[in-house]
């Protein structure tokens, strides 16, 4: 099982969180998941494009 999978599970089991706390912190690691992959994506893609997009992403701090 992924991590954030069992992050979540902490969150949704958590007796300190309320329903809304719950609720809001899952959406937020499903979004980052889905930007995480979206990026992982994107990267591979222009990667294959031309090698140079390394050095853009090095240079912005991306990677």
């Amino acid at each position: 099982m992924p991590k954030y999978e069992k992050l979540k599970d902490a969150i949704t089991e958590s007796n300190v969180l309320s329903e809304e706390e719950k609720s809001q912190s899952v959406k937020h690691i499903e979004e980052w998941v889905r930007e995480d992959k979206a990026f992982g994506l994107i990267y591979d893609e222009l990667i294959e494009v031309n090698e140079a997009f390394k050095e853009i992403f090095k240079e912005l701090g991306l990677i």
